[in-house]
Formats: structure tokens, sequence, C-alpha cells
């Protein structure tokens, strides 16, 4: 199978020198980052301290396993009484990808996870935002072959969010359709 790299370099970028009309290489489209984030405050409101620390650390393996670089964790800016949240409560965990591990990320996660996810359609083309990134939800993680279901204490999602140099929404949606993306029509 062909990696992401090797297609962006043969398939793509003809292609969109061909459609746009780049006169430098450079100036194409390309995938700058990856982030991988999600949320855990909802389950740590209701659990006592031991149980919040293994809850952060069950989610921060599952997470450093799925993308191959240990998480970030995010803390809450300030405090909510409605939601039970009080300033600098762990709340959350993020992973910037970029190069190789980007890379491998996206092959997996279009090739494997959102393939094997509960009812899936395609990605909605309105993901993609007027900048050209696009944010797409994960319901759940043990969509990802690396993570076993059974050894998985609980079962969280996540939202990636791939951001590109492109210009225009157009543009964009050519670059993941090119790459393989499974956009719906």
């Amino acid at each position: 199978m062909i990696s992401l790299i090797e297609k962006y370099q043969k398939e793509v970028v003809p292609e969109m020198k061909k459609e746009f009309g780049y006169k430098n290489i450079l100036a194409i489209p390309r995938i700058t980052k990856v982030v991988v984030n999600t949320g855990f405050g909802r389950q740590m409101v209701a659990a006592t301290g031991e149980e919040q620390k293994r809850i952060q650390e069950s989610v921060f393996n599952d997470l450093a396993i799925i993308c191959g670089q240990k998480p970030q964790l995010t803390r809450a800016k300030k405090s909510i009484s409605s939601f039970k949240l009080r300033q600098g409560m762990a709340i959350g965990a993020k992973v910037t990808l970029r190069r190789k591990r980007m890379y491998d990320f996206l092959q997996r996660l279009v090739g494997l996870a959102l393939p094997r996810t509960r009812d899936f359609q395609g990605i909605d083309p309105k993901a993609i935002d007027r900048e050209g990134n696009m944010t797409i939800a994960v319901k759940e993680h043990i969509s990802f072959p690396e993570i076993s279901p059974e050894k998985s204490r609980i079962n969280f999602g996540f939202e990636v969010t791939v951001a590109t140099s492109a210009k225009s929404k157009q543009e964009a949606e050519k670059l993941f359709r090119l790459l393989g993306f499974p956009l719906k029509n």
C-alpha cells in the first residue's frame, strides 16, 4: 500500500498543479499539522481522587498508543460552578502531530479507524472551514486497531483537526479527496 507522503508527491501535486494552475510546487496546499484532542471533564466531576487519576491515566495511555506521542494535559481556565469545575482542574488531553507521525496517524485514521466506526457514511464536506482546515469527530477510540476493547477501561471519543496551507475551501476539499479521505459527494 502506498504511503500518504508518496501519494501526495506522486499523485496529488501534479493533479493540483493541473487543476489550479500553480506555478510553484511550494504554493500547492499541503497538510501542516494534525491536532487530536479529547475532553474527560464530565467523567472527572463524578469521580473521587483515586478514580480521577485512573481515568486520566487510561485516557492518556490510549491516546498515546493511538497517536504515537505523549499527550499534553489541558486544564480548566476558570471555575464554572454549574459544571462543578474548578480552575486548574484537568479536563482533557491533546496531541499535536507533525511530519511522519502526522502522516502515519492520518493513514490509520482514513484507512482503518473511520471505516470501522459504527454507521460511518463518509465525512461531510461541511467539516472543512473557509481557511481549509477540517475537523472531524471520532465517536469511539476503540475503532483504532491498536486499542483492545476488552482492556480499555473507559470509552471516549475525540476530535481530529487537520490543518492545511490551503487558501480556500475548494482547494482543501480537492486536496482531501485526492489524498483519499472519504468525503461525501
